[in-house]
């Protein structure tokens, strides 16, 4: 089968790769059990473990629908995991499903199929066998090495979403005009997708504690309560994170409120000041407009406009500044 690895792991604690599946469950017939690592599989290349290990077609199935959310299911012979696998690069969500299945002698692990060139279980075995000590005591410690590694590799994702957070936060209230609010809405999404895949993984976790599977002995238990612990704080922090988006909108909405209300009030200040200087001049102008132009003939005569005319203007200044005191009382 390409795309996959064999292995078989001896009671002595060693990391033998075979060459096929019927190599490896054979030599596990002598001790040991077998671990298939499958990659990118088609689901013609899964079908051909209905018989030799006698999975059933519906996990089959689900191993190649891309849906599904995490969950353990027991069929007579074997337990089916779905897990998921978490990544954050360029501000980017990618969660990549991972598939299990474990016997009394035989884990297989299924991985990256539409994942594109991301590797869920990348190195993997580089980090079974620095763990080699607990993979030799079955397949249920082999199990609990590769969930491990992928509740790891979950923490370094929701480090780097709030990391995106704290940036979108510290832009947000430096210039809430220009910040873009999809920002939120994406991160709020993502938040999402993380709590509803750990909601449904710490059922597994919750599960796998209450000994509902027949494959992982009591010995195993405590390891897996580990990582139902981290599952459990993963859940609350995406919780607290959503909680915090929600409450960075809101300010936002608050934000852009004042900036809105306070360039309304400088208008508001501006259209004051302009009104109040018309008010002023608009009795002035009535009095240039009837004074000004052949008036003052008739009402003192040509002969004596030398004096008409800076009694007027003098009469105009002071109607101007009395004007100006009482609308100024009155505003106030």
């Amino acid at each position: 089968m390409p795309e996959s690895s064999f292995y078989h792991i001896l009671p002595k604690g060693t990391l033998a790769r075979v060459a096929t599946l019927d190599e490896a469950l054979a030599a596990a017939k002598h001790g040991g059990f077998t671990w298939l690592d499958c990659r990118q599989p088609t689901k013609e290349q899964l079908s051909v473990l209905t018989d030799s290990l006698g999975l059933h077609p519906l996990s089959i199935e689900d191993c190649t629908d891309k849906n599904q959310v995490p969950k353990i299911e027991d069929f007579p012979g074997n337990t089916f995991v779905i897990f998921n696998a978490f990544s954050y690069t360029n501000r980017k969500l990618s969660v990549d499903e991972v598939d299990l299945f474990i016997g009394e002698k035989f884990l297989i692990t299924v991985s990256g199929y539409d994942s594109g060139a991301r590797r869920p279980l990348h190195d993997i075995q580089r980090i079974v066998e620095l763990d080699i000590e607990n993979a030799r005591q079955g397949p249920a410690f082999l199990m609990h090495i590769i969930l491990d590694h992928i509740v790891d590799q979950k923490f370094v994702a929701i480090e780097a979403l709030e990391d995106g957070l704290e940036a979108a936060e510290e832009a947000m209230l430096a210039a809430p005009a220009s910040f873009n609010p999809a920002e939120m809405l994406r991160l709020r999404r993502e938040l999402l997708a993380l709590r509803k895949s750990l909601f449904h993984e710490r059922e597994i976790l919750v599960k796998i504690c209450r000994k509902d599977c027949p494959f992982i002995p009591d010995k195993a238990i405590l390891h897996y309560r580990d990582i139902y612990d981290h599952i459990t704080k993963f859940f609350e922090l995406t919780e607290t994170y959503r909680d915090i988006v929600t409450s960075l909108m809101e300010l936002h909405t608050s934000m852009l409120s004042n900036l809105m209300a306070k360039t309304s009030n400088e208008t508001n200040a501006s259209v004051r000041r302009l009104t109040f200087i018309t008010t002023i001049f608009m009795p002035l102008t009535l009095l240039a407009g009837i004074g000004g132009m052949s008036e003052w003939s008739m009402m003192t005569g040509p002969a004596n406009w030398r004096i008409a005319y800076p009694a007027f203007l003098l009469a105009m200044a002071v109607i101007g500044i009395a004007n100006y005191y009482l609308l100024r009382r009155s505003i106030k």
